[in-house]
């Protein structure tokens, strides 16, 4: 007779059981954390160390920029009394207004159209994003040269129409993003519902992209607030922004007064572009 699962009689060999392997606990599992997580360190180390010395040194007492002369705010009085570095400021700040206010105004319209009406074109999808991912240089060439052509004179509003040109790309870029993850059926309701399309793009479509049109708005101020290449082919020579008197300042040496300035600069666009993800993040969970 043969034995129920056997074969001609012969019993039923069962599978061995591999032993269980040990996972690592106590001071390996450290060690092994911190070797994986070691690259990772090391490259926060080498971007972020010039930005730490750079913030330290602005304190520095001494006027010398790389020798430390014990801690000091008197470089941030010395810049809040220098009235070319306020000049710049004020120039930087009405440039970046301007150019955040149109942009944001543009780029949305320009968004809201291309998914409407172009939503399956690529090439118009590729040229709403081009100034954003052109060299600054290259657009900047190209600006001078438009302006030339027109005969168009150089000062605070070339530079705010040359800031509006890139930051509606980012805009666009930024709004689109929002459209893709918005419900197309709340707009389908309020016409339903007898709303006309202006009252259905203020009421139902304008608040729903609200979260992403105030990243976008805080990504161009931040870009506007320190760009510094299409600005210096741009500007007029009695208008100058603040990266473009920076730059006139370190042709004669850096100064701690310089360092209080990219302190001031940094803490600005830091605290920008943290918000804007914030609401970048907020808007994509809502």
């Amino acid at each position: 007779m043969r034995r129920p699962g056997g074969i001609a009689g012969r019993p039923v060999r069962r599978p061995r059981r591999l032993p269980a392997r040990r996972r690592p606990t106590g001071l390996v599992a450290g060690l092994a954390g911190l070797v994986a997580g070691l690259p990772l360190w090391l490259t926060y180390l080498f971007l972020y160390t010039p930005v730490v010395v750079l913030v330290a040194m602005s304190f520095n007492r001494s006027e010398s920029p790389y020798q430390w002369g014990g801690f000091g705010t008197g470089w941030y009085g010395t810049l809040a009394r220098d009235d070319e570095v306020l000049r710049g400021l004020a120039n930087t700040l009405i440039v970046a207004a301007g150019a955040t206010v149109l942009s944001t105004v543009l780029g949305t319209l320009l968004a809201v159209g291309l998914a409407r009406h172009a939503n399956r074109s690529r090439l118009l999808h590729a040229l709403s994003v081009m100034p954003a991912v052109l060299p600054d240089i290259v657009l900047a060439i190209g600006l001078l040269a438009f302006y030339s052509m027109v005969s168009a004179t150089l000062g605070l509003h070339s530079v705010l129409l040359a800031h509006t040109v890139f930051g509606l790309a980012f805009v666009t870029a930024v709004v689109r993003t929002r459209i893709a993850h918005g419900d197309p059926s709340l707009e389908e309701a309020s016409r339903d519902l007898g709303a006309g399309e202006v009252s259905t793009f203020l009421r139902v479509t304008l608040p729903g992209l609200a979260p992403g049109i105030v990243a976008g708005a805080l990504l161009v101020f931040t870009l506007s607030l320190d760009e510094f290449v299409i600005a210096f082919f741009t500007a007029g020579p009695q208008d100058p922004t603040l990266p473009i008197v920076v730059y006139s300042m370190i042709r004669f040496g850096v100064t701690p007064e310089i360092n209080a300035l990219a302190t001031v600069l940094l803490t600005v666009s830091f605290t920008v572009v943290i918000a804007a993800q914030r609401i970048s993040r907020l808007a994509e969970a809502s």
